[in-house]
């Protein structure tokens, strides 16, 4: 089969921190052919090619910029990815990397036209989209894959094959947190990650959801999200620090907790980890992931200029990093990688079997279950509904059933 074509709708923060690079590493491997980034604006998808890093570790590679930065001006251009995806041979690769609430109009455009998906999570905010986009992509033959990273951790596989396997009996108890950095608040998501559109459980926290279960197989049962509002620099209001409580078919309770808070000045990007108390026989099980720090400590002799950078670093290696193996450019490494490597794998093998296969290989991947796709994650759109629902409701219990989310 010929090397597929990707086109990507977004050229922000996610697009230049993990994306782009990924796909020019498997670019130059052979995996891909051609890419094109599509934005709103030409500025957007300028900035995302000048990014001194991503040049540096791929000398020769580029993208085909969509709007052209040198003709666009300054006004908007929001229905453009319609006329590039149709304009896309079939079955290439769309990539949804844009704010949660546009997700679905760009996902059901690509599958309309024949196109794999790789989305960043979440895939949406409600059941009914996700079940419109699983049975749009299964009567296709196509791939819809969720960018749930994490599950790519070598922390996250380890903890999944040994839950599974019983040697930590059965859940009970848990506390996580991810707390992005201050700066968050003066980039884009000031203008879309708003009070009305979405807030910082549903955009961060749904990791966490998505990662218990993941390692225990567990479904959610209810949801209720206290939220707290706070004001971005261009005084849109947004739910800017979160507290989730999630009630598992078991009846365990993991206590969820986001915010765009952490300390610009602080050494590391973010803070986040999870804790699982767990019950087997007459004993008890712990599992703790302290998700970011690595055993790195770093002084430098200046500030580096990315934001949120300090001169006292904690790194992580493990999430995505640039290293030199020797050339050309830089390798890139981690499970922001490894991720986006698997999804795409998964689509190269559905399109380089017969049409008759495809479906049987589709079922194996959603019964293998290391991908998120909208058949085996769908939990992860009634907790994001269920979660909308508590947060504009002062926190109320959401329950989640198989016909209907309600407020207790």
């Amino acid at each position: 089969m010929s090397k597929p074509q990707v086109l990507m709708i977004g050229g922000g923060m996610i697009a230049a921190d993990q994306i782009l690079p990924s796909l020019y590493q498997l670019q130059r491997r052979g995996v891909l052919g051609g890419i094109g980034v599509c934005a709103q604006r030409g500025a957007t998808v300028k900035a995302l090619a000048d990014v001194e890093m991503i040049r540096r570790a791929f000398p020769g590679h580029s993208f085909r910029p969509y709007p052209d930065p040198a003709t666009a001006g300054d006004a908007p251009h929001p229905l453009l990815y319609k006329e590039l995806i149709a304009a896309l041979p079939p079955r290439q690769i769309v990539i949804a990397a844009i704010p949660d609430q546009l997700h679905h109009d760009v996902i059901m455009t690509a599958l309309r036209n024949n196109q794999h998906v790789l989305a960043v999570k979440p895939l949406v905010l409600t059941r009914a989209h996700a079940r419109e986009i699983e049975q749009e992509a299964r009567a296709r033959g196509l791939v819809v894959g969720v960018e749930y990273h994490k599950r790519f951790d070598d922390r996250s596989l380890l903890a999944r094959r040994r839950y599974r396997e019983g040697w930590f009996g059965e859940f009970k108890l848990g506390t996580a947190s991810l707390m992005e950095k201050w700066y968050y608040r003066h980039s884009n998501f000031q203008n879309w990650c708003t009070s009305e559109n979405s807030d910082a459980f549903s955009y961060i926290g749904c990791h966490y959801v998505d990662l218990v279960h993941f390692i225990t197989g567990l479904l959610p049962a209810s949801v209720s999200v206290y939220g707290i509002e706070d004001r971005y620099p261009n005084g849109n209001k947004g739910y800017l620090w979160t507290d989730a409580r999630v009630i598992w078919n078991n009846g365990a309770c993991l206590n969820v907790q986001n915010s765009l808070s952490f300390p610009d000045g602080a050494p590391g990007t973010n803070a986040q980890g999870l804790s699982m108390y767990c019950s087997g026989g007459d004993r008890g099980a712990w599992l703790e992931h302290s998700d970011q720090y690595r055993g790195l400590r770093y002084c430098y002799t200046q500030q580096p200029d990315a934001p949120g950078s300090t001169m006292f670093a904690e790194p992580s290696t493990d999430y995505f990093q640039y290293v030199d193996t020797g050339g050309p450019g830089l390798e890139v490494v981690g499970y922001g990688f490894r991720s986006i490597d698997h999804i795409i794998a998964a689509i190269l093998r559905v399109e380089s079997a017969r049409e008759d296969q495809r479906s049987t290989i589709l079922d194996e991947i959603d019964a293998a279950g290391v991908i998120a796709t909208p058949s085996n994650s769908s939990y992860n759109e009634m907790v994001m509904e269920a979660g909308r629902l508590s947060i504009l409701n002062g926190g109320r219990e959401a329950v989640i059933n198989a016909h209907e989310i309600t407020l207790r």
